[in-house]
């Protein structure tokens, strides 16, 4: 392999690290809960892109092939299903949350962390 194609090669694992590292920065550095929410969202985003790179094999067929020649290469379906299952769960917990961040504007009339937390009642 040459330069170029070791960076091609590589290039889902940087791209996981930096939806990964702008999604806890967001985590970190914001005080909206909707914001919050949204970096807690790309953090996800970033696992199941990484999940999806580490099942991927070069020139791979299906699984579900069973007529498929002798020695063919087969991709990981446990990777791909275990992702599935993440992003189904992803998008349930999101939706919870979603929601909690409703209620909570409903009786603080904020999102704003700081400010959540200065309030009694």
């Amino acid at each position: 392999m040459n330069g170029g194609s070791v960076i091609i090669a590589h290039a889902p694992l940087f791209a996981v690290a930096v939806i990964f590292l702008l999604g806890l920065s967001i985590l970190f550095f914001k005080r909206n809960l909707i914001k919050i929410l949204m970096g807690i969202t790309l953090i996800e985003a970033a696992i199941n892109l990484f999940l999806v790179s580490t099942g991927y094999r070069m020139d791979a067929i299906a699984p579900i092939f069973t007529n498929a020649p002798e020695g063919a290469v087969m991709a990981l379906p446990t990777v791909q299903a275990l992702t599935l299952t993440s992003i189904v769960i992803g998008v349930a917990s999101s939706a919870m949350m979603l929601s909690f961040v409703m209620l909570i504007y409903r009786h603080y009339k904020t999102t704003n962390v700081n400010r959540i937390r200065g309030m009694k009642g």
